[in-house]
């Protein structure tokens, strides 16, 4: 019970510590607007999308029914998938400013720029959607693209200037953030290359998990699974995937090797999937099936594949690193230390100079 309330304690101080510090606030406020404004354009669009739709039946699809219903879906998916992308940002950025990784918020700037890809996209790929269904004769209001293409143009621009802040200010944290890591981790240089890998390990995690999610999602709704087996066996992959990413987490910080090469084979078993899962979109047989969404996806599964690809190699690395010591600084929780004692306990002790003149006594 002491131990959680403990804990509850530190997470509430971490939190605070967000906001009154200069550079984690100005990180944390600036990562906000940006999600809250797209976000409010994103539900724009998809209220616009929602009420310009007339009730179609079967007879007014005619032999269009089966594009028809994959293009009404794949403008809510996209929405909708760029929406979860800024408030998982947005907890990720938080997680980041509280553990002081700077590896995770180099990791958010580039996730900030995937974003970017993502909503370029999205603009080309809603574009054809909606002259699809235009030309089903499924829209009750026919002026929508003019409605929605000014906010969907003005997402990535404000994409594109967020990125160019958060980039300044995370050199800026990078550089506070030292100092806090020298006072956990210690001045050896070899103990500190240890938790750069262990940090990154665990940032590789966390997205793994965002791009392995948006990419089951893209496929549940708009794709579907050609059998029943096929569509439930893919949606139980979401919490699988989640559970191997908590152990892979877990092992690692308890350095239990047996655990990690179990997770490393789960690694390959994912990387062959979305290999495979790539093949398909293009194949020919399959790719009618993939085509409303096959810009994103095949982002998505490049993007993973190269992600699990960095994983098992940033994997590997952090097992030949067990049994160093860092599992002892991984497990002791951090202790807030006077500036000048942790610097005179963590750098080398000079030995006394001697006197510059003989003396005699």
């Amino acid at each position: 019970m002491a131990s959680k309330s403990s804990r509850t304690s530190s997470l509430a101080k971490s939190t605070g510590e967000i906001f009154t510090r200069k550079w984690p606030r100005a990180f944390f406020i600036v990562a906000a607007i940006q999600a809250i404004i797209c976000i409010a354009f994103e539900s724009y669009t998809f209220a616009q999308f929602q009420d310009g739709l007339r009730d179609m039946t079967d007879a007014d699809w005619g032999i269009n029914k089966e594009d028809g219903v994959a293009q009404t879906r794949t403008i809510p998916c996209f929405l909708g998938l760029l929406m979860l992308a800024f408030v998982y940002d947005i907890v990720m950025v938080w997680d980041a400013l509280r553990m002081k990784n700077t590896i995770q918020i180099i990791g958010l700037c580039i996730a900030n720029l995937a974003f970017l890809v993502y909503s370029a996209l999205q603009i080309d790929q809603i574009h054809v959607a909606i002259v699809r269904l235009t030309g089903y004769n499924a829209f009750i209001n026919l002026d929508i693209w003019d409605e929605v293409q000014g906010v969907l143009i003005a997402i990535p621009c404000i994409i594109s200037f967020v990125s160019i802040i958060l980039a300044f200010i995370a050199w800026k944290l990078y550089q506070e953030f030292a100092w806090d890591i020298l006072k956990h981790i210690g001045a050896d240089y070899r103990m500190k290359k240890r938790f750069l890998h262990y940090q990154v390990y665990i940032a590789l995690l966390k997205f793994d998990f965002f791009f392995f999610v948006g990419f089951t999602i893209q496929f549940l709704v708009v794709v579907g699974g050609k059998t029943t087996t096929e569509f439930i066996l893919t949606a139980i992959a979401i919490p699988v995937t989640i559970g191997i990413l908590l152990c892979a987490a877990w092992f690692t910080r308890r350095e239990w090797t047996f655990g990690m090469i179990v997770v490393m084979i789960l690694y390959l078993g994912g990387l062959t999937y979305f290999i495979y899962k790539l093949a398909r979109i293009y194949s020919p047989s399959q790719a009618a099936f993939y085509m409303p969404v096959r810009k994103s996806l095949t982002a998505f599964a490049v993007l993973t594949i190269i992600l699990i690809v960095l994983t098992i190699i940033n994997a590997m690395v952090c097992i030949f690193n067990f049994g160093a010591g860092l599992k002892t600084h991984l497990l002791t929780p951090r202790q807030d230390i006077d500036k000048d004692q942790a610097s005179y306990s963590m750098h080398d002790v000079k030995q006394p100079q001697l006197p510059s003149r003989m003396t005699i006594d």
